[in-house]
């Protein structure tokens, strides 16, 4: 029986992409509130922090309003019946710039309008249809950004840390304001504390400051700017804390509702099977779902089919603690010890060797998804992704549960989807600008596949401490080639319990032990789904980078990886000193290395890791650049 208490009021509808039919009809563009209420009696509500002190309505309930968008078929009769939500980044649509290869940026995307807006719109081909809502409340509003409307808790303040990193994670660099998470209560400068430290080992150095409205600081004196790519750490006290745990129970609920509700905003399409994709925060975000157990309405019916996360390692989402704070994400310059990563991590059930406390990820009550997990490198550098398939100790590797998978995207960086390219940015060597996204495809269709048919996708590629593809970072390091002009990381990023945010307290770092990819003799890893990028190389890609600004060339660059193409020819590579065989030594021909490209991608079509026109793809790719010298 369905128990979800949602209305679905829809504010604008219009044909999408002027009525164009990208393969099953024209498609409707809708947009809507949904409204919905919590009863934080509920014993299924009672995951949710704060939610008891909320204000009610006269039906002792806790209100909520998120904004929805859909993109069905016009026609009710060519819809395939299944669902794909998105979970939102930052208020932002993913889907069709990470998967999809939409070429527009993120305005574009978020406005979701133009044909160009879903790139190979492979879904609306197929008839899905598409949802997103909003979860936080405080998601951009910039760009057609979505967000939840929920209630200020009355009366409730506390301490509040918030860390800056300007020209990184706050830009413009010269921003004269750093903003603040939430509002502050008390505006005494003495009651707060700003500090900054150039290296994360460094000592904090205490700085004068000003408040410059409720919800910023600046320097003092008056015009002092912030440096860039230093670590800046305010504590103060707050006020604004909202109960931000029901933006899960919201997605659970809207979801359940355009599943089982019928809702007139559909058309009359019935919805058979439901599957969520979530990008990096949203992947982390759909994790957390998982383990709060609201993967199951109120009805007990499960939520989504099948879940697809990318870049979230091994991570959830700070969102439903009193002050939390959805938006950070943990690097070893930024936000380092941040609430990011708890026990349980990997689906299978294991062992915490801190508390002796042994849990998995998946409930294993009926209401778990088919779940895939897929990383990039950066994630094993910088994000912990060894701890969802090997134990917390580093020591085995953890039996697989049959309803779960894992892939890594060797030689890929946390960011690395379609358009990407070599530019530096802040980053010390060429930025990697391979792209998962062609994998991301076939794996959704692996997925969509499993849901519908129960045909099992493709067994799981990730490094593996038995053949020796997942070793320490040191050990990897030292494998790595000795080239020239190169910088490497001292270490992978520690993931350690977070015990307070505040008092920027961890659990012992030794406690959980994150392991990397192995690397063959260029540098590229060994492990992995290796697309033809890699598996037929023109350079070394990893999943790390280092900064390139004075003082800071041994941290490592945010989520950036790296790029070392390989020589020319035997000539080129002894003047550089390049240990690595040249372009020329490697591919005699363009014919031979067109044959090894074709040879790669057949390979991966065969194991349903990369579409028919992906590979075909990639082979003219081949054809048009040969075996070209990559940008340096």
């Amino acid at each position: 029986m369905h128990q979800t208490a949602i209305t679905l009021e829809v504010t604008a509808e219009e044909p999408f992409a002027g009525g164009q039919d990208f393969g099953a009809g024209p498609y409707r563009r809708i947009a809507a509130i949904a409204r919905g209420a919590l009863d934080p009696a509920d014993p299924r509500n009672a995951v949710i922090a704060d939610l008891g002190l909320a204000p009610r309505n006269a039906e002792r309930l806790v209100e909520y309003a998120t904004e929805v968008v859909l993109l069905r078929p016009a026609d009710p009769t060519r819809a395939n019946g299944r669902l794909l939500y998105d979970v939102t980044n930052r208020g932002r649509k993913m889907l069709f710039g990470s998967v999809f290869d939409a070429p527009g940026g993120q305005a574009e995307l978020n406005a979701l309008r133009s044909p160009a807006s879903v790139g190979l719109a492979l879904p609306l081909r197929a008839g899905t249809t598409l949802a997103w809502s909003g979860w936080d409340p405080e998601a951009p509003r910039a760009n057609d950004g979505l967000r939840i409307d929920l209630p200020v808790l009355p009366g409730v303040t506390g301490l509040v840390r918030d860390e800056f990193v300007f020209g990184t994670r706050i830009t413009p660099a010269d921003r004269p304001t750093a903003p603040l998470s939430y509002p502050v209560a008390d505006r005494d400068p003495a009651r707060a504390s700003l500090t900054v430290r150039r290296h994360r080992g460094d000592p904090p150095r205490p700085v004068a400051f000003a408040y410059a409205g409720e919800r910023a600081i600046r320097l003092e004196p008056e015009g002092t700017r912030f440096e860039p790519g230093s670590i800046y750490d305010f504590r103060y006290p707050a006020t604004g804390a909202r109960p931000l745990g029901m933006g899960w129970a919201a997605t659970r609920d809207v979801v359940s509702h355009l599943r089982h509700g019928a809702p007139a905003a559909l058309g009359g399409i019935a919805l058979r099977t439901t599957i969520a994709l979530g990008i990096s925060q949203a992947g982390r975000w759909l994790r957390h779902l998982v383990d709060l157990g609201m993967n199951a309405d109120l009805a007990g019916q499960r939520v989504f089919d099948g879940v697809l996360t990318h870049v979230a390692g091994a991570g959830r989402v700070f969102g439903n603690e009193r002050f939390a704070q959805p938006d950070r994400t943990a690097t070893w310059h930024e936000d380092l010890g941040f609430p990011e990563v708890w026990f349980p991590m990997a689906a299978a059930e294991v062992v915490d060797p801190m508390t002796g406390r042994r849990a998995a990820l998946l409930k294993g009550d009926g209401s778990d998804p088919l779940l895939m997990q897929v990383n990039s490198s950066t994630e094993y550098w910088q994000k912990g992704a060894s701890l969802i398939h090997a134990d917390p100790a580093g020591t085995r590797d953890l039996p697989e549960p049959p309803d779960v998978r894992h892939y890594l995207v060797a030689g890929t960086k946390h960011g690395g989807r379609f358009g990407a390219t070599t530019a530096r940015g802040n980053a010390f060597h060429l930025n990697n600008p391979h792209s998962a996204s062609p994998l991301l495809r076939a794996l959704l269709a692996a997925l969509e596949d499993w849901v519908e048919t129960g045909r099992a996708p493709p067994p799981s590629r990730v490094p593996r401490i038995a053949d020796g593809t997942l070793l320490p970072a040191e050990a990897v390091l030292a494998a790595f080639p000795d080239l020239p002009a190169t910088r490497r990381p001292r270490r992978a990023t520690p993931i350690a319990p977070v015990t307070d945010w505040v008092a920027e307290t961890r659990g012992p770092e030794e406690a959980w032990r994150p392991l990397v990819p192995a690397v063959d003799a260029d540098g590229n890893e060994r492990a992995g789904v290796r697309l033809p990028d890699i598996a037929v190389p023109r350079g070394t890609y990893t999943g790390w980078n280092l900064y390139a600004a004075e003082g800071l060339q041994a941290e490592p660059c945010d989520r950036e990886g790296s790029l070392f193409p390989f020589a020319l020819d035997a000539a080129a590579r002894a003047a550089s000193g390049d240990p690595r065989p040249s372009l020329a030594e490697r591919y005699p021909d363009a014919e031979g290395y067109v044959a090894a490209v074709r040879a790669a991608a057949a390979a991966l079509v065969a194991d349903r890791l990369l579409l028919p026109a992906d590979a075909e793809a990639y082979v003219t790719a081949a054809q048009q650049a040969g075996p070209a010298p990559l940008s340096r």
